[in-house]
């Protein structure tokens, strides 16, 4: 592809030499914001319900609204990224997830919460699309991955400190949930000045992609194109799969252990255990998995979960903690390694990181929404969490099966 005369190449990743980690350092911080408002209900479910006067129902489609705005977000947020540049639309979506915390913490009815987490789907996608965008364009080989498994550590931490800090200390001392959500907002607004700093250090790294000769081409047409590489639909199919597995589970996590006999306080201890594991799994996991490899790591993740979700069917220690365990080597791992998978088909290239990006989220998030709504739609009529684990199982046995058939297609093909 042959780019206007004034639109320099991309330089070659050593050029930006230490620099480079000090940006991934900016992404990291913003992911980590993402991680932290995305989980800041999970915790506080009992306490909502009870002062909204709200079913489970209910809070099962507050707890995916911001899912719902990121379906048809994620895309023009992509494409948006691509033409703006990180170092803008990253800020952005910063911002509206600080927005997003804000508004929760005045929300006075089911309405206005529902709208406030609504937002978080406009800025979500801008920073989910707009890391691995920035790492594809900064690292490479073994590197990316490890790059990738770093940043990916962002979300990670913010949920553990959601989980652990909110009960335990943040609750009693602001007294209430609205001031713990305010605390998240200021972290993500800071969050996003020190990414804005940063991404200045490496302006080439950061801004919007070189014009193609001719224009670029539209939406429609750039989503056929992606939608026609043979790898891509089962790709997407898989990432509803998986969000509708982890974004049912993450979010009801804390009340599930309740449910099951635990305190408030313990069960957000014990609901960050995946989420410590996952860490070290993000900082592992993505860097084995180099193409010769790369499916047989997905099927055992995919395994992984589908372990998970039996085991959790019980807060019995004999099947909590490695239950708790599996579904930590899952979370972030997984969908680390697919999105790795599908930016690095030769079909897709840095130019159009961004855009593929968008569409993996946008897909995914229809997981995302169906996962926490169906898990308390389904406690509602049943007063037990178990129908919504059994549905997990069957997900994660969907996505070991969607492994095989997506290695066979790269054993075809270069995807």
């Amino acid at each position: 592809m042959q780019i206007e005369a004034d639109a320099p190449a991309d330089p070659p990743s050593e050029t930006f030499g230490a620099t480079r980690w000090v940006i991934l350092a900016g992404v990291w911080f913003c992911y980590a914001s993402f991680g932290l408002v995305a989980t800041s209900l999970a915790p506080l479910v009992p306490v909502i319900v009870e002062d909204l006067a709200i079913s489970h129902g209910a809070m099962g489609s507050i707890l995916g609204a911001w899912q719902l705005v990121y379906i048809f977000a994620a895309v023009p947020c992509g494409l948006l990224l691509d033409r703006m540049g990180a170092r803008h639309a990253i800020a952005f979506g910063g911002l509206c997830i600080a927005a997003s915390a804000l508004g929760r913490s005045l929300a006075a009815d089911y309405g206005q919460l529902l709208f406030a987490v609504g937002l978080f789907g406009i800025g979500g996608p801008i920073v989910s699309a707009g890391a691995p965008k920035v790492v594809t364009r900064l690292f490479r080989g073994s590197q990316r991955g490890l790059a990738m498994g770093i940043y990916m550590t962002g979300p990670s931490i913010g949920a553990i400190v959601s989980l652990t800090l909110t009960h335990a200390y943040l609750v009693p001392t602001l007294g209430g949930w609205r001031g713990v959500l305010e605390v998240w907002a200021g972290a993500a607004l800071f969050a996003s000045l020190v990414w804005w700093c940063v991404a200045g250090l490496a302006p080439v790294a950061t801004s919007p992609d070189a014009i193609p000769t001719g224009g670029r081409p539209g939406q429609i047409e750039t989503l056929r194109n992606l939608i026609v590489i043979p790898a891509v639909p089962l790709l997407l199919l898989m990432a509803v799969g998986l969000f509708s597995f982890n974004h049912g589970l993450n979010n009801w996590l804390p009340e599930l252990l309740r449910a099951g006999g635990l305190e408030l306080v313990e069960a957000g201890y014990w609901a960050a255990i995946p989420t410590v594991v996952g860490i070290a799994g993000a900082l592992l996991i993505p860097r084995l998995a180099t193409p010769d490899r790369r499916y047989r790591i997905l099927f055992g993740l995919s395994f992984a979960a589908f372990g998970a979700s039996l085991l959790l069917q019980t807060t019995a220690p004999a099947t909590l903690v490695p239950g708790l365990l599996l579904q930590g080597i899952a979370r972030s791992s997984l969908m680390t390694v697919l999105i790795l998978t599908l930016v690095e088909l030769p079909s897709i290239g840095e130019e159009r990181a961004g855009a593929a990006s968008g569409l993996f989220f946008s897909a995914a998030e229809v997981g995302g929404v169906l996962g926490p709504l169906g898990l308390g739609l389904l406690y509602d009529a049943t007063d037990s969490f178990g129908p919504g684990l059994y549905t997990l199982t069957g997900i994660a046995a969907a996505l070991c099966l969607a492994t095989l058939r997506l290695s066979a297609i790269a054993g075809r093909s270069d995807a």
